[in-house]
This record gives structure tokens, C-alpha cells and sequence, in this order.
């Protein structure tokens, strides 16, 4: 069978506002996850399992936290002589196109004369903000089978969070109708954000708009107008797919994990998410008279306290006397002798003092306000509370 020359490109330039602090020092895709991950691995690791090894990386809100943890795609066995992971950054130029985009079709315009000078067969364009597992490969077949000018993959969400997608009619395989983020939601079918395009078609309709692109996401004018020409086809996707793009989707995803059976694997021999090895961490340590229940215990942690059904960064220290609950510690984050947290999310080296208590059992509210008062760095005092109940 000839082999179908294919380019992935990832559009990991967005701020992530939504994800509030978690993304002031960092790019969104470099956020931290389950303990041992960054969302960006969850593509790139779909590219290495599928075999694909053409990688462009779309990059420009805190570049560095992202093109460090790249780290030339080695990893994913991306660092190749020829092809490979390559990073692309805003760019002055004399073509019209240098500067920041201001949306996904921009990004994609401003790539085009990239992409045409490589001359793929199939063009996969992807977001890395969701956790899954999915074979790019077999996605690529199916629509080189087809014979359609653009695939793009959906599933089903909860109704309520259906207006933050694109929403999809869809028949016999085909899209009949895609309108981007409708303020009422005709169905909870959702575009998520993973496309594949025979790319004459999708950038000649960008090269159309030209300047007016800007400001644009695909799903704006590019997806409708393929739509309405018949020209999509749907993959419908039935297996665990999870947009974590805000601080209570990020928090929810992790307890998922923590699930007996958990919804995903993310060490499956057959279907490994890969990732960068942070130095060369030692085992968790797990201290005399310690209690842990359905917790994930990263590299370097340790924990001589009561943790339960929580997440535990590398790095990160509970100490003894110390309950966390409910809970994610990313990297470095430690709680001291006697503090409480429960139902929050502990940033970078966040220091919780001793007796302090941070967060509560019930509501979304103790959550957002913890991200909102906690940056990377800063301190709990001990006795403090956060929020401040009085």
C-alpha cells in the first residue's frame, strides 16, 4: 500500500484564559496533567503511535514553557534528520503573512505557503487542549477513502457545554450543517477541534479571504463554507475525549482518572502517552505512617500525610499531619504539617503552610476562587484560609 504523505499541524498558540493562572506563565498545551504530562503530549503521542512523523508545531502565547518542553520533539521520536517535529513562531516577513495570528484560520493562512512548498497529501490540523487517544493514521485512510475535501472528527458532549463548540448535523457520514459556538445549541454532537484536509481546497479558500482571516478561528467562515458545499465528512468518535480547557473541565478530568477503572490508560502498552522525563526524578516516597486512597503518586513526590483521591505532581510533598483531598498538586507544590486541602488545584510550588486550609467539599466557587488568590510561587501562611470565610 503507498504510503499516504501526511503534515500535522498543531495549533498550540492560544492564550488558555479560561484556564486562568494556570496559564499566565505558560502556554496552554504545557499545562500540566495527571501528575507526569503536559496537555501537548496527548497529540504528539497519537502522531507517534499512528506512525505519523511530519509534526508542526503552531506556537506564540509563552513560547518558552512550550519549545522547552518540546525539547526537539526526542520524546516522540520526532527529532529526525530529515522531517520531523518542526516549531513554528511568529515571524516578521514581505509576504503579508509575518506577525501573530489572532485565530486558528489565521495560523493556518499565515502557514500556507509552508505547507504548499511540502506538499502533503493529507493536512490533519489539530488543537492540544483534550485528553485522548486517537489513530491519526486510520483517520487519514478513511478520508483519503472517501475522497473528501475535509473530515472532521466529533463526539458527543454534555448538552450544556455543547455551545462552546462547533455543533454538527450530521447524515449517513456527511455534515449537513456546523454553526460555531451557537448561543442555543441545536444538539450536542460537537466538532473536537481535529480535522484533516486535502489541502488545496482548504488553502485556496483561505488564500481567498487573504487579510480578512484574521481575527478568524476555522470554525468562523473556513468549516461553514466547506459545509455548505457538501464538502465534510465526519468521523464520529465513541471513545474517551475530554476538553480540559477550564479550570473545572481540568479538575473533573483528573478525579476521572482517579476512578477505579479509570476512562483512559495513559501507560497502555499498546497506545503509551509519551512525554518529556523531567531530570531524573527518583521513585515517590511514601513515609512512615502515611495514607493514601486513589491517589497518583508522580516521580520525586513524597508523601507522609493522608492523600486521597488525589493527584500528586513530581515533586510535590505532603507532610506529615497533612490531609489533601479531593485534590491536584502540580510540580513542586507542597503542603505542610497540619494544613487541609480539599476539592482544589495547587499550582507550580504553591506552598501551603502548616495549618492553613485551603478550599472546600462542596461547589465550583472555592475552586475558581483558589486559582484566582493562588499564583506559581506564592504562599498560604500558616493558619490562613483560602477562601477567607471568616
Amino acid at each position: 500500500m503507498t504510503r499516504v504523505r501526511t503534515l500535522v499541524l498543531v495549533l498550540a498558540g492560544g492564550a488558555g484564559g479560561r484556564l486562568e493562572l494556570l496559564t499566565r506563565e505558560r502556554a496552554k498545551p504545557a499545562v500540566p496533567f495527571a501528575g507526569t504530562h503536559r496537555l501537548i503530549d496527548f497529540p504528539l503521542s497519537n502522531c507517534h503511535n499512528a506512525g505519523l512523523e511530519d509534526v508542526w508545531v503552531s506556537q506564540q502565547f509563552n513560547p518558552v514553557s512550550l519549545s522547552d518542553h518540546l525539547a526537539n520533539g526526542r520524546p516522540w521520536d520526532l527529532d529526525r534528520t530529515d522531517g520531523g517535529l518542526l516549531i513554528l513562531h511568529p515571524r516578521q516577513g514581505h509576504d503579508g503573512r509575518g506577525g501573530f495570528p489572532s485565530g486558528t484560520a489565521d495560523a493556518l493562512w499565515r502557514a500556507a505557503p509552508m505547507i504548499r512548498e511540502f506538499a502533503p497529501e493529507a493536512l490533519v490540523v489539530l488543537s492540544a487542549d483534550a485528553v485522548y487517544a486517537l489513530d491519526y493514521g486510520a483517520l487519514v485512510a478513511e478520508h483519503m477513502e472517501a475522497g473528501a475535501p475535509a473530515t472532521m472528527v466529533t463526539t458527543e458532549v454534555d448538552p450544556d457545554d455543547a455551545g462552546r463548540y462547533g455543533v454538527v448535523q450530521a447524515d449517513g457520514g456527511r455534515v449537513r450543517e456546523y454553526v460555531y459556538k451557537p448561543d442555543e445549541p441545536a444538539g450536542n454532537l460537537i466538532c473536537n477541534e481535529v480535522f484533516v484536509f486535502a489541502p488545496a481546497r482548504a488553502l485556496d479558500l483561505l488564500d481567498e479571504r487573504g487579510d480578512d482571516n484574521a481575527e478568524e478561528d476555522l470554525g468562523d467562515t473556513l468549516l461553514p463554507l466547506l459545509v455548505d458545499a457538501g464538502d465534510v465528512r465526519e468521523h464520529r468518535f465513541d471513545g474517551f475525549w475530554r476538553d480540559v480547557g477550564t479550570i473545572d473541565a481540568y479538575w473533573s478530568t483528573h478525579m476521572e482518572l482517579l476512578a477505579e477503572s479509570p476512562p483512559i490508560d495513559l501507560d497502555d502498552p499498546g497506545w503509551t502517552i509519551l512525554t518529556r522525563a523531567i531530570g531524573r526524578r527518583a521513585s515517590a516516597r511514601v513515609l512512615p505512617g502515611a495514607e493514601i486512597a486513589a491517589g497518583m503518586l508522580a516521580p520525586g513526590s513524597t508523601v507522609g500525610g493522608r492523600v486521597e483521591r488525589s493527584v500528586i505532581g513530581r515533586g510535590a510533598h505532603v507532610e506529615a499531619g497533612a490531609t489533601v483531598t479531593d485534590s491536584v498538586l502540580l510540580p513542586g507544590a507542597v503542603v505542610r504539617s497540619g494544613a487541609r486541602v480539599e476539592r482544589a488545584i495547587l499550582d507550580d510550588r504553591v506552598a501551603v503552610g502548616e495549618d492553613a486550609r485551603v478550599g472546600a467539599r462542596d461547589g465550583d466557587v472555592t475552586l475558581i476562587g483558589l486559582a484566582e488568590r493562588i499564583a506559581s510561587g506564592a504562599e498560604v501562611p500558616a493558619g490562613g484560609r483560602v477562601p477567607d470565610v471568616g
